[in-house]
C-alpha cells in the first residue's frame, strides 16, 4: 500500500513538473504581439496541422515539447499556435483568424514558423530542422540579433 501511495505521489509530482515546463501556447496573435512588445520578446507563430501533419508532429515532439525549448521560450518568446487540424474542431472565429494569418504570411506548407519582433515585423521564417531544441533555439538566437 505504501508503495502504491508513494508511486502515485511521485507520478503526480512529475506530472506537475512536466506541466510547469510546458510552453504556454496562445491562439490570439494580437494579444501575443502586445505581450511580446511589453516583455521585449519575439513572437513565434507556429503554422501547424497538429493532428495530421507528420513533420508538425515531429517538430512538436523533438523541439516544442522538450524542457530545453520550454525554458528558452519562457525567457525569449511569446508562442502562438496557428492550427489547421483535420479532426479537432476550431471555433469559426479561430478558424477565421488562422486563415487570415496564413494569408497574411503566404503560408504554403506545414510546419512553417514565422518569427516577429516586438513591433510585429517579420524577422525570420523557419521549419522543421534536425538537431532538436539546441539547433532550433540557435536559429532563433540569430533572429534576435
Amino acid at each position: 500500500m505504501k508503495k502504491l501511495i508513494l508511486g502515485t505521489i511521485t507520478a503526480l509530482a512529475l506530472t506537475g513538473v512536466m506541466a510547469a515546463d510546458a510552453v504556454n501556447w496562445l491562439t490570439d496573435a494580437v494579444k501575443a504581439q502586445a505581450q511580446a512588445k511589453a516583455e521585449n520578446k519575439l513572437v513565434l507563430l507556429d503554422f501547424t496541422g497538429s493532428d495530421w501533419c507528420g513533420w508538425c508532429i515531429k517538430l512538436n515532439k523533438e523541439v516544442f515539447s522538450q524542457p530545453e525549448f520550454a525554458d528558452y521560450a519562457k525567457r525569449n518568446l511569446v508562442c502562438v499556435e496557428v492550427d489547421f487540424p483535420m479532426k479537432k474542431k476550431l471555433s469559426a472565429e479561430q478558424k477565421k483568424a488562422n486563415d487570415a494569418l496564413a494569408a497574411k504570411y503566404n503560408i504554403r506548407g506545414y510546419p512553417t514558423i514565422i518569427v516577429l519582433n516586438g513591433e510585429g515585423k517579420k524577422v525570420g521564417e523557419l521549419g522543421y530542422m534536425k538537431g532538436g531544441p539546441k539547433k532550433f533555439t540557435a536559429e532563433l538566437d540569430k533572429l534576435r540579433k
